[in-house]
């Protein structure tokens, strides 16, 4: 780390500002680093070394040495302001005097380039000597921009423009940032970093000209803004003595009406963010970008009330204490707008899933939004409800016809079907992100307020004001939300970026890792620094504690084009006649080491994320593809599993080291299912995969004996054209024999390897579990069993594997595979967890006591960190504080199961939108369909020959109402004269919906079996995909 942008000389990097020195009663002086302080910024990957007072490694020992001096020594660097003294018990019952000293410098660099009289006491990026860049009708002269912390929190997309450059950012400000948004930290960081922003951070905290004390009766607030407003005035003092030709300025930039007046009145130029963007007359488009704030000025004119007021957040507080409201995550329903639900926290088994229906129960929460509700009483209770609706009104004043859809939503039901109902009261915490989607552009001409409809189906549309309507209609942006008043259907916001064309293939790819949170940007120079100079080969360093395995016959199975090759296997008869057995994981835990730049990226990331036709890796590709991947003829590190088996799978040893191998083939699945198969093939590698063969199949005997299940999830295969890279065939995935039996040995070394490292670390375990689904999610398909006479169990994983097997029909092979699907939708999510912080760790799919994973480092965090346990288990490495938090383990679970879940709904998004362009170029298709659900106005179904799923409406605008019957019971839908029940075979019609720009979508309609004014034809000819597009020429012209 070398202090880069800190605005401190070299020979000062690395002195202690701020710290505890904690003297326990009997004499001895420690010291210990002071949390809560923020301050210089570093090289990124480092941590603040300010904040904690002192340097990483040497230098923190050299500081503890010197610190028994209490820091009164002239090499720390500076005069101490004040000594605060205070006793702290400890928990061990002692008392332990904690002297808190602050200190101040007068080498701190101004970070204008040139400043003689800093003498160039700043390294990195600085503000240039003549900013230039922007032409400002308030400010003629050069300047630099000096913005309060609430112009930086709120306005941080309008700093991020490349027009806005030369910023000062202050210490103190920088400190409330850190502490109210970490993502607006992290953001401002990157700019801070970035050398063509000349972004400037000035530690005016230890400044001996511009550190201010509180003065007494003055509240924090106003003592930072006083802060800031001496920083400005000393900033322009200082200025002018550089440069008295140049009239070089520093602008305050505040929001707060108060701290400008009082700005100006000190003689410092001071404007609100609004009055300085609307000066910039060269950059008119950063007014979209700025976020409206008061709400008074951007209500509907009508002035109407929708929504009730939200309660205080002390109100909150309170009511949840007494149980008067409960507290949890609202989650919005993506079919039906009008319905959420509330994860209530805590134990509350009762009330854990509350249903809020109705625009004014949902009261303004957002999807992901922490809030407090109110339980209804029993009699407003209501049922889940099965419509489909889309918000679709262009008109934000129409409350009458949403009070008319809600009453949709009340239909008579079964007692039993009552669920806990309630309302937002309240806020607790916003969860907003910038939100990916298209514009709808408002029909009044001329007209600058215009709605926002965001991809994500779960958020409602956003009003913002924008200049450039006509250029952004048809493509994709980005918008902010600002806020949400009580007397708008919509919330606030503001326009944030240009991502491109809709439909096009790189911005819709854009869209939807932004969309799932998937970080995807290039790895940084930090984390690259850390990875091996090549050309690499193993040294006599790295051998230490490994065994050398090249003389095994090793090979590797994958699908075909798979580079990031994790395992590879191997079998082979002992001379005792038993099986040694070996799975060999690539050692990516000895290439990157806990905490540095490198480490703390692969761990924010978490996991590989493979889309249609990319992947975006956990690890940078020198590794992901190259010294990890366990190819072919190379040597590779690797952590082996090896165990010695009867020939009927018995498991007589298990032993782990690390190891070096030298894989003898990198096969795909069907070239190993070929060798297996091939009788002429006879060489050590298929004799290998036949062992392996034989000995995976009594393994998935055994394992399904015991209860696991055999579920089942159309997976779908796209064959893109090799110039256009547009997918030109869609199957499902074909499995084979070799699928399972990798499948198997995995299974088998992660079930190895929980058991061990739980041994070594019974409270530090990182392992994975998946809870036993509640009764109520299986109702679905009891009830589609049950109505073709067939009885699933589902008191036990054993009972429902025994169930689905005897679920057979002679006259219905498919339903089985039916069954099996429905099932998978039944289940929980697996989850990681620590050891320490749970004491269930059944793992229900597998029927497994315990499992974790081990045998993919290469695009699974949670693997590298197994890797780290158990070579500290058998003594191969060693281990650090980190590795043995509970806490910190279960904060990284959590982070973990976030991104597998954001990359499952990722890699869902891109097969769906892949499949859009597929049926976009095939045109229209029928083919039969399986019904996998129905609801009150459609069905869901299933295509078995793309493994595609898609709903079909009976209810359209502008056409006469069918006479739906829906019963829950059985399930059933009756249109007209024809009921159709779960699993009914159908035939659909299929095309390329792209009359809503906002969302194309695959739009099915029913050809089979016939309902007049219902079904359609299935002769394709009449049918115009193009009509949307032709329709909207006509508008144009």
């Amino acid at each position: 780390m070398d202090g880069k942008g800190s605005g401190l000389r070299p020979s000062a990097r690395f002195r202690p500002i701020l710290t505890d020195l904690r003297r326990p009663v009997n004499g001895s002086l420690e010291v210990f680093p002071q949390e809560g302080y923020t301050n210089i910024p570093e090289e990124e990957g480092a941590n603040f070394w300010l904040k904690c007072g002192c340097a990483t490694g040497p230098e923190r020992d050299t500081f503890r040495r010197k610190s028994t001096k209490a820091g009164r020594d002239s090499e720390q660097g500076g005069e101490m302001l004040k000594s605060k003294t205070f006793l702290k018990k400890t928990r061990a019952g002692g008392v332990m005097k904690i002297v808190r000293e602050h200190y101040l410098r007068d080498d701190i660099g101004c970070g204008a380039s040139g400043c003689a009289a800093c003498g160039g006491a700043h390294e990195g990026p600085v503000l240039e000597l003549q900013p230039l860049d922007r032409a400002s009708s308030l400010c003629p002269q050069p300047h630099y921009l000096l913005p309060d912390t609430n112009v930086l929190l709120h306005q941080i997309d309008v700093l991020e423009d490349p027009a806005i450059r030369n910023v000062i950012v202050l210490q103190t400000v920088l400190q409330e940032v850190r502490n109210r948004s970490a993502p607006v930290y992290k953001r401002i960081r990157d700019m801070t970093n970035n050398q063509e922003k000349h972004f400037y951070t000035f530690t005016n905290e230890h400044h001996r000209e511009t550190y201010v004390e509180q003065l007494q009766g003055e509240n924090s607030n106003d003592r930072n803004d006083r802060a800031i407003r001496v920083a400005a005035k000393w900033y322009n003092e200082h200025l002018k003595d550089m440069s008295a030709e140049n009239q070089l300025q520093v602008i305050l930039i505040t929001n707060d009406r108060k701290n400008k007046e009082k700005a100006i009145e000190e003689g410092i130029p001071a404007f609100t963010c609004e009055e300085y963007i609307k000066s910039l007359t060269a950059n008119p488009e950063l007014i979209d970008r700025l976020a409206c704030l008061a709400e008074e000025g951007n209500e509907i004119e009508s002035g109407k009330t929708i929504f009730s007021e939200h309660l205080p957040l002390s109100k909150l507080q309170q009511g949840i204490k007494s149980g008067t409201y409960l507290q949890g995550t609202f989650r919005a329903s993506r079919e039906n707008y009008l319905e959420a639900t509330v994860w209530v926290h805590g134990d509350d088994e009762d009330n854990k899933e509350i249903i809020l229906q109705g625009l004014k129960n949902l009261n303004r929460a957002i999807h992901e939004d922490i809030v407090a509700v109110e339980l209804l009483p029993k009699h407003q209770w209501v049922a889940p409800s099965s419509v489909v609706l889309q918000d679709e009104g262009q008109n934000e004043d129409d409350i009458e016809k949403e009070e008319e859809r809600e009453r949709i939503l009340k239909t008579a039901v079964n007692e039993k079907m009552l669920k806990p109902t309630g309302r937002v009261v309240g806020i607790i915490k916003r969860n907003w992100r910038p939100y990916c989607g298209m514009l709808s552009k408002s029909d009044i001409k001329e007209s600058r307020r215009h709605l926002f409809t965001p991809a994500d189906k779960r958020i409602p549309r956003i009003r913002i004001e924008t200049r450039q309507a006509s250029t952004l209609e048809g493509r994709r942006i980005i918008v902010a939300v600002d806020g949400w008043p009580r007397n708008s259907r919509y919330p606030n916001g503001h326009f944030v970026k240009n991502l491109g064309e809709v439909g096009d293939k790189e911005t819709e790819t854009e869209v939807l890792l932004l969309e799932h949170d998937v970080p995807h940007q290039a790895f940084s120079q930090a984390v690259l620094s850390f990875l091996p100079k090549m050309p690499w080969s193993i040294t006599e360093k790295d051998m230490k504690n490994r065994e050398d395995l090249r003389h095994l016959c090793v090979c590797s199975v994958d699908p075909p084009g798979c580079t990031d090759i994790d395992d590879a296997l191997h079998c082979r008869e002992l001379e005792n006649g038993n099986l040694e057995v070996g799975v060999h994981i690539a050692d990516v835990s000895h290439f990157i080491r806990p905490g540095n730049a490198l480490d703390q990226e692969s761990a924010r990331r978490g996991t590989t994320v493979y889309l249609c036709e990319k992947r975006i890796d956990m690890v940078p590709e020198l590794l992901s593809s190259n010294l990890c991947s366990l190819r072919s003829n190379v040597d590779r590190l690797a952590f082996s599993c090896i165990w010695e088996m009867t020939h009927n799978a018995e498991i007589l040893k298990t032993r782990f080291t690390k190891s070096v191998i030298n894989s003898k083939a990198s096969l795909t699945y069907a070239e190993a299912q070929m060798r297996i198969d091939s009788a002429a093939m006879n060489d050590n590698i298929t004799t290998s995969l036949r062992g392996l063969n034989k000995l995976a199949k009594i393994l998935k005997k055994r394992r399904i004996e015991k209860g696991a299940l055999t579920l089942s999830s159309p997976e779908v295969r796209f064959h893109m054209d090799s110039e256009t890279h547009d997918p030109i065939d869609l199957q499902t995935k074909e499995l084979r024999e070799t699928n399972s039996m990798v499948e198997e040995f995995m299974l088998l070394a992660n079930i190895s390897v929980a058991k061990k490292i739980h041994e070594e670390f019974s409270e530090h375990a990182l392992l994975r579990k998946h809870p036993a689904p509640p009764p109520s999610n299986y109702e679905i398909l009891v009830k589609a069993a049950k109505s073709k006479n067939l009885e699933i169990k589902t008191d036990t994983a054993k009972a429902l594997a025994d169930s689905l097997d005897r679920a057979d029909s002679p006259i219905f092979p498919y339903l089985n595979t039916l069954l099996r699907i429905l099932a998978t939708r039944c289940m929980m999510q697996a989850v990681y967890f620590c050891s320490g912080m749970d004491n269930d760790f059944h793992h229900y799919g597998l029927a497994s006591p315990i499992y974790t994973h081990f045998t993919s480092p290469i695009r699974r965090y949670a693997d590298i960190i197994v890797h780290r346990l158990l070579a500290v288990a058998i003594g191969a490495d060693c281990t650090y504080p980190e590795l043995t938090d509970k806490h910190k383990l279960a904060d990284l679970c959590k982070n973990l199961n976030f991104r597998h879940k954001m990359a499952q709904y990722a890699q869902r998004a891109s097969v769906a939108f892949h499949t859009q362009l597929f049926f976009k170029s095939k045109g229209i298709v029928s083919e039969e369909a399986y019904i996998l659900f129905v609801r009150k106005n459609a069905i869901v179904v299933l295509i078995p020959k793309y493994g595609l799923e898609g709903t079909v409406f009976f209810e359209e605008k502008d056409k006469p109402k069918p006479r739906l019957i829906y019963d829950d019971e059985i399930p059933s839908l009756k249109i007209e004269d024809t009921v159709f029940h779960v699993f009914d075979k159908v035939k659909v019609k299929i095309m390329l919906d792209s009359s809503n720009l906002q969302h194309q979508k695959i739009r099915m309609s029913l050809v089979e079996p016939q309902i007049p004014g219902i079904s359609v034809s299935a002769d394709t000819s009449n049918m115009d995909i193009n009509e949307p597009e032709r329709k909207k020429k006509k508008l144009q012209k």
